[in-house]
């Protein structure tokens, strides 16, 4: 089955742990433990897949136990993969603490993820003749990144970059080969103020449509989305939407809400956003509000489960919530 949703990134190995709250430095909490697949771009892959959408995931691990485990886990899940095994290199590993709250903290080991090369991106992404989409993330080597941008910029290829983790080394010019970028409030944020010197003065949620659109007018893409956790989204349509993508008009902003949900653990809600919104560019031929209304479903039922790629839902659990999206 040729894949019409190519997403190029990160995996890492979830090291997931959970406690009523988080320890103070110094301080030793007994909690639960769970391991599994994550990374934001397996992570992201597995939520576009789980979709029905034929969906490739181009990443790299290391020549160890979490890179084997990794390849039969996808393969378990029918996920097609183009992984460079890096020799020397560890597979990337998180550690995620989550608390009562379902709130969570993190820390990433990028290991082999930071050793992807463009060469191998570009190879597989030449070989796929029905790739409309490609999703990449921050989560690893960023000239891979950045050429698989351009590459898909040169092709007619519909690219989103979601910025995330944040990343020093992520710059207007990357952002600028993007057609959609979908920072959060926090990345969203930072972008503003590296590119501008200038901090934003109050939450993202509080700040008029004129007062998105000068704060966002930095970001050199012509669709943002930003995530705003149970608030939702917002779509800013800076320039006309390319290709065949059809949006709000040039210079509009709307807002999304959240669907209800009784969270148990937000990790990977964001993944999950992202790649609902690449499947939905697919299911709907372009149409990007239904993409992300679709998308906001994917990410407020992965909330409901405990882990990342494990909790991503599946096209028929989405589908019960159609009235949220048709």
């Amino acid at each position: 089955m040729s894949a019409q949703v190519a997403v190029i990134g990160s995996f890492v190995q979830d090291l997931a742990f959970k406690v009523a709250s988080f320890p103070a430095p110094g301080e030793t909490r007994i909690g639960t433990f769970f391991t599994g697949p994550g990374g934001k771009g397996s992570n992201q892959a597995v939520a576009s897949h789980r979709q029905g959408v034929p969906t490739l995931f181009i990443g790299a691990i290391g020549d160890d136990l979490f890179g084997s485990g990794y390849q039969a886990w996808a393969s378990t899940e029918g996920l097609p993969t183009a992984l460079l095994v890096v020799p020397g290199k560890p597979t990337g590993a998180a550690s995620i603490v989550v608390n009562e709250r379902a709130e969570n903290a993190i820390v990433v080991a990028l290991g082999a993820n930071d050793a992807l090369t463009p060469e191998h991106v570009t190879s597989i992404l030449a070989a796929q003749q029905k790739v409309s989409v490609v999703l990449l993330q921050a989560e690893s080597n960023l000239k891979a990144a950045e050429e698989a941008l351009h590459y898909g910029r040169t092709r007619g290829l519909f690219s989103i970059f979601n910025p995330a983790p944040i990343n020093p080394g992520v710059t207007p010019e990357l952002l600028a080969f993007a057609d959609c970028v979908t920072p959060n409030e926090t990345e969203v944020a930072y972008l503003i103020e590296k590119f501008t010197g200038q901090r934003l003065e109050r939450d993202v949620t509080l700040l008029s449509d004129e007062e998105l659109q000068s704060a966002l007018d930095h970001i050199p893409s012509p669709t943002i989305i930003v995530t705003v956790g149970s608030q939702g989204s917002i779509l800013y349509q800076r320039r006309v939407a390319p290709g065949s993508i059809r949006s709000i008009g040039q210079g509009q902003i709307l807002r999304i809400p959240s669907m209800p949900v009784t969270p148990v653990d937000t990790t990977g809600a964001g993944d999950a956003f992202n790649g609902g919104l690449a499947a939905g560019l697919v299911k709907f031929q372009g149409d990007l509000v239904q993409a992300i209304r679709y998308a906001t479903v994917v990410a407020g039922l992965s909330t409901e489960r405990a882990g990342t790629a494990p909790a991503m839902p599946s096209a028929e659990e989405v589908t019960r919530f159609s009235q949220f999206y048709s």
